[in-house]
Formats: C-alpha cells, structure tokens, sequence
C-alpha cells in the first residue's frame, strides 16, 4: 500500500484491522484477573461505539490513549467488531487472546497488559495480525459456490456503503466473474464501471520494482549494489553506501517513510522524483540495512530515482514503455491531480485533517471526497491509477513472461523475508498463503482508495479489486474470496 492510513491501533504495517465485540461474548471467559477485567471492560466500552463511553473509559483507565478516542472510534467503524475465540496466556498484569474480526476473517492476538498496583492502569494493548489458528480455518467451497457467496458478500456490504469499486476474478487466464458496485461520483451520480480508473496507492509498487529487475535481467545493474554506484551524487553518503538495490525493493534498508507535517506542508510542491530527494535526503539510516524489515515508501520513491538514473529515461516514461505497453494496459498511467482524466473515480474518506470541521456537519461520518490528501502526482512509491482489467493484464503479462523471463519472474515475486501477519515479501510483492493456496501481489491504501492484486499461481486464479473509499473497503473482498475459493 502507499500507506497513510491514520489509525491508531497497527495490526500490521501493511493492513489495519481491530476492534471489539462484547454483547455477544459471556464474561465468565475472561480470567478473574486485573488484566482480564481491564480486557473485558475495555472491549465493551470500545464495542459500544459510543464516543463518551469509549472517552470516559479511556480517562479513567488509560489515559496515555485518551487523545485518541478519534481515531479508536474509525478504526471501530473499519472493523465492525471482534468475536473473543480463546485465551493463549493469562497473569495477574497480563493478558493475552485470541480475537476475530467481526467485518472480515482476520484473526489478531490481544496482547494488554496493566499496572501491578492499583487502579491497575493499561499501560500496553497490542494487536498483531496472526495466520488464522487451524482450529478456525474456513472451509473451501467449489469455485460456483465461492463466486456466489463472494455476490452475496458484495451486496451485503454497497447496502451498508462498505464498498464501492469494481472486482475482476480469472482462472487459468479466463474472467469468471467481474462487476462493478457504487458510484465513481456521489456528487454527479456516476457509477463505477469496468472500466472505471481508481487511484492504486502503493500497487504501482509491483510495477517499479518489476521496472528494476527490467534492468537487472538486461545486466544494467545488480541488485546486491549499493545505491550510491548510481546514485553518485545522493545527498546522504553513508545510506547512498550502505542501502543496496536488494534493501530497496524488500523494505529492509531502514529509508523510512515521506508521509508526515513536512509531506503535508510540501504536498502539491513536490512534483518530480528529484524534489522528493531533495526535500528529505539529508536524512540517514533508521536501522542498520538488512537488520529488519519495516514499510518504507520512501525506499520505493528512491527505486523509481534509479530507474530514472540507469534507463535514461523519466520513470514515467519508462514504466510506460516497458510494463504498460508491452502488458496492453491502456488506462493505468499517473498524469498529475490537477489534469483531466474522465475515468477516473473520485476518493472518498471518512478522515478528515484535525482541527477542521466535517464537510457535512449534519452527519460527521459521512464520506467525503479525498482532495486536500492527494499528491501533486503519483509516483514510483505508489499514487497512480488503473482499472482491474488492466490489473490482470499485468497479471497475464508476468505470468506468460512479456515482461520479465522465467527466472527473474520467479525472483521478482517469491518471498524472502518475514513480515507481521506470518507473510512474506519479495522485491514489490506480497507472497502469502490463504491456507494451502500460495498468492503474490501487492496491496494500496491511503485516504479515500484501497485496492488489492492477488495472483495465484497453483489453482490459477487472478483477484483484482479495486475501491474508492477507505482501507479497507477493497481488501475485505479480496480475503473474502480467497478464504473460499478451492485451492486446486
């Protein structure tokens, strides 16, 4: 994703995904704890979704996160609310569970933790992202019957204006279902369509970092170089020497992230690759390269740099002429904000800049378009636009090896170093499993767009969906079907 959702409470880097249901779930399976009390009277405050509740809760019992009723209330809205499936680890001060989302099928450890002395204070609560327990897997359904329960989720959830977007699902290179849902423009009434472009946010990843292996397999560069061989006159000497090609594309180089007061304070200035370097290329290392992996948009904006360094051309041009051309995908580009493209769908976002009023004051949590969020244009780190169709020509494309051969296909998408949530991650893609099923592709999300590519390689399935509101409207769909489709 080219992330900048602002929830408090990460599962993971990538995805977002918390909250709580109590009415449903009896107290006596909670320990008769400190911590598990806290547990209980936590999730019940936080499942009412009521803003003086969850407030007074937090006042009285952890106040370091009274500031952020706000964003705990949104990521409620997000996730609709857990079911509390069992308890790994229980003490006195801690407390640790198991919980499912109520919204999707994802299935997160809750870690809280409390003060030994009394009132017994949170001082901890963390939720990660875990691999569905096997005692909880979904069973699989026949590839009718998944495709039919995935309509039916679909209706479901335009009627509660979760989803508004388009879905294309193929097997073995053949569409066997595609619709699309909602309105491309509230304001004008314009449905969405097949054809209907939507903003991408970091998907365009997959996109930069096949444009490198591009030239890895034409011998232009290698990928265990550093940065600063190309790179000659970076600002910042000891990351240019130390962050190689290989850190870059698997967001281990510790180049952290652009979003933030200065992004915002600079939004629509920056318009070429090259302003980003010079507004935030003094700035070092945050970790030592290869030491761990965290999400760094930055790090991809700098591999668009060097595609514009090796290939001579604009990193524009070249993932025109290289990736969209030779896999025919004729409405994915990233022309700037502040042009013209008829197709494209306007974001819409439930977020809103502190301090300003809602656009609708009658109904504060109304969408509302995602303009004053938006970059000046998209780039390699992410922004740009497409249609699913054109997602599963760039699908096609790799697969059938139009764009890269067999070789650096398979390095470009297998996985090669653990990521929270139990997946994996190659050079610009997610490799992951949805039970036995293996899938690569990559994940976008920001203010007011969400969208997921899921290729499939052993049952041959493509999913590609794609929405114009909040992470993690287009996500929801993708999990759905790939927890039902058959994995042969």
């Amino acid at each position: 994703m080219l992330e900048r959702v602002t929830m408090k409470l990460k599962l993971f880097a990538i995805t977002l995904c918390a909250a709580s249901l109590l009415g449903a779930t009896p107290q006596s399976q909670f320990p008769d704890t400190p911590a598990g009390h806290q547990f209980a009277a936590w999730l019940e405050a936080f499942d009412s979704g009521e803003r003086a509740r969850l407030l007074d809760f937090l006042q009285k019992n952890y106040p370091a996160r009274a500031a952020e009723v706000d964003g705990e209330l949104g990521f409620r809205r997000m996730t609709g609310g857990f079911d509390f499936k069992k308890a790994e680890e229980s003490t006195a001060n801690k407390f640790t569970g198991i919980v499912k989302e109520r919204d999707s099928d994802t299935f997160a450890r809750f870690v809280l933790e409390v003060d030994a002395a009394e009132p017994h204070h949170i001082k901890e609560l963390d939720l990660r992202v875990i691999a569905t327990p096997p005692e909880f897997a979904l069973p699989r359904m026949s590839q009718d019957a998944a495709l039919a329960a995935l309509r039916a989720q679909l209706d479901k959830r335009v009627a509660a204006d979760k989803f508004a977007g388009t879905v294309l699902i193929a097997k073995d290179g053949k569409t066997v279902f595609k619709a699309a849902y909602g309105l491309a423009d509230r304001e004008k009434k314009i449905p969405n369509m097949l054809d209907t472009q939507f903003r991408i946010g970091s998907m365009n990843k997959m996109f930069t970092a096949t444009s490198v292996l591009q030239l890895a397999q034409a011998g232009k560069l290698k990928l265990t170089d550093p940065l600063g061989k190309y790179l000659t006159d970076y600002p910042n000497k000891e990351l240019a020497s130390k962050v190689t090609i290989h850190h870059l594309l698997t967001h281990t180089g510790g180049t952290g992230d652009f979003f933030g007061p200065e992004f915002d304070k600079h939004r629509l200035e920056l318009r070429t690759l090259q302003d980003y370097v010079k507004l935030y290329g003094q700035r070092g290392v945050e970790f030592e390269p290869g030491s761990k992996w965290a999400y760094s948009n930055y790090g991809f904006l700098l591999l668009g740099v060097l595609v514009e360094k090796v290939s001579g051309q604009s990193y524009y041009d070249y993932v025109a002429e290289h990736v969209y051309k030779p896999a025919d995908m004729t409405l994915t580009a990233s022309l700037a904000e502040d042009q013209v493209v008829p197709g494209r769908s306007v974001g819409y976002t439930h977020e809103r800049e502190e301090g300003t009023k809602p656009i609708n004051s009658a109904s504060p949590d109304a969408w509302q378009p995602n303009t004053n969020t938006l970059p000046y244009r998209g780039t390699s780190a992410g922004g740009g636009y497409s249609t699913v169709e054109d997602l599963f020509r760039f699908a096609s494309a790799l697969q059938n090896h139009k764009l890269l051969d067999a070789p650096h296909t398979e390095l470009l998408t297998i996985g090669k170093v653990d990521t929270p949530g139990g997946g994996k991650y190659g050079y610009g893609f997610g490799d992951r499993s949805f039970g036995g099923m293996r899938c690569f592709g990559h994940g976008g999300g920001a203010p007011g767009m969400n969208g997921d590519l899921e290729i499939c390689p052993g049952p041959g399935y493509v999913i590609a969906v794609l929405s114009n509101l909040d992470p993690p409207a287009a996500q929801r769909v993708s999990d759905f079907v790939l927890n039902r489709l058959p994995e042969k």
